[in-house]
């Protein structure tokens, strides 16, 4: 959890907004505690050192932002989340209006899951993998994604050439590096520059 240590004569808004603003986040998630309390020889004037402590919940603070910016698109949604293994988050959208949420090749929920992945890691300490689904497209994405990378493999090995996929977001390459991770025949590197890196699948034997 993000926080800093600081020294203030008042315990009022201004301390929380300085507190907020050394965090970079929103003034509303700050939390304020008195490490000690000083004053002076006369003892007229008081100061003290205060812990200003990040409060945000990974799951309920990032469902609340899901919610007001789908709000915001006048998009009714039921939203699920959960945490995984290895600080992953899963959220999953379900609306009338999935395939717009989708968009073209799910670009536009490429672009939902960037807008929360920002959201969330601006207020932890360790950053996190932030998932997004929507209507289970991901989930079959990702299944089409391991068909491919077990076929293309499969090719691969046969031939003893390598094989270039087409260009893929971070992740579904990282999709057809975990099915392929444990395969002895091939190994798999990611080429190119963003947005259009790709996989290739070279053989280890030739």
């Amino acid at each position: 959890m993000k926080s800093i240590k600081f020294e203030t004569k008042t315990l009022n808004d201004s301390a929380i907004q300085h507190a907020a603003k050394e965090l970079r986040v929103n003034k509303d998630f700050i939390e304020l505690n008195v490490v000690e309390e000083k004053r002076s020889m006369l003892g007229l004037n008081k100061s003290y050192v205060v812990e200003a402590v990040v409060d945000f919940d990974v799951i309920k603070d990032g469902v609340e932002y899901l919610k007001t910016l789908l709000e915001n698109m006048e998009i009714e949604a039921t939203i699920e989340a959960k945490q995984l293994e290895n600080r992953q988050l899963l959220f999953n959208i379900e609306a009338k209006e999935n395939p717009i949420l989708i968009g073209k090749n799910g670009k536009t929920l490429d672009a939902i899951q960037m807008l929360l992945k920002n959201y969330i890691n601006l207020y932890v300490e360790d950053f996190h993998i932030v998932l997004v689904d929507i209507g289970g497209y991901k989930a079959q994405r990702k299944k089409q994604l391991e068909i491919l990378a077990t076929k293309t493999a499969m090719d691969v090995v046969k031939s003893k050439i390598e094989t270039k996929l087409s260009r893929m977001n971070a992740y579904e390459r990282r999709v057809i590096h975990t099915k392929l991770a444990d395969w002895r025949d091939v190994t798999t590197e990611s080429e190119g520059d963003e947005p259009n890196r790709y996989v290739v699948i070279k053989p280890t034997r030739r």
